[in-house]
């Protein structure tokens, strides 16, 4: 192996690590209460996601794969690839939250002024982590997009409750109780 090999690894392990925390990134500032929702998926229940996305998934993948091989033109081969694509990137907008979680956990004074960074300092780190042979490669890659896929699965379906906003708020003691009239003020 000489040097050109050597670059040629390293530039494309560097380019993935790029790319992970890119769509992590987008995926924040495009959707940052899906972001922040997977987010809480994943400090709540992080195997109940990887069992959820492990079962969706991996049939999406065999089922897009085989349909792929089995097709008789090409656009149905793309059309059949695209049941790969698709669930992983929706994969990747779901594992967003687990470098949103992640970077929570690494706190900065600079957060409250740039929320972002706490997604990319989660995202640098977790697609570090990818890096690391066996360890990375079979366990901490496939956790992060089985579980991303569950996370994504989990906040896209589940209609958020709406918020009330602060005007519109009504403080409970001026709600009158069932068993009471309504208020009678009399002149002494």
């Amino acid at each position: 192996m000489n040097l050109a090999d050597v670059f040629t690894f390293l530039f494309v392990i560097l380019g993935f690590v790029i790319v992970f925390v890119s769509y992590w990134l987008m995926s924040a500032g495009l959707f940052p209460r899906f972001v922040e929702r997977a987010s809480g998926q994943f400090g709540r229940a992080p195997v109940r996601l990887l069992v959820l996305g492990t079962f969706t998934l991996v049939p999406l993948i065999f089922f897009g794969f085989g349909l792929s091989s089995k097709a008789p033109n090409p656009v149905m081969k793309v059309a059949a690839l695209s049941l790969v694509v698709l669930p992983l990137l929706a994969a990747l907008f779901g594992s967003a939250g687990l470098a949103l979680r992640i970077g929570e956990g690494l706190k900065s004074s600079r957060d409250e002024l740039e929320p972002w960074r706490r997604t990319l300092r989660g995202g640098s780190v977790l697609a570090l982590s990818f890096v690391l042979p066996v360890i990375g490669w079979l366990a901490v890659m496939p956790y992060a997009f089985l579980a991303g896929f569950g996370a994504f699965l989990a906040c896209a379906f589940r209609r958020e409750t709406a918020s009330v906003p602060a005007h519109l708020h009504i403080q409970p003691s001026a709600i009158p109780a069932a068993n009471e009239g309504p208020a009678v003020t009399t002149a002494v």
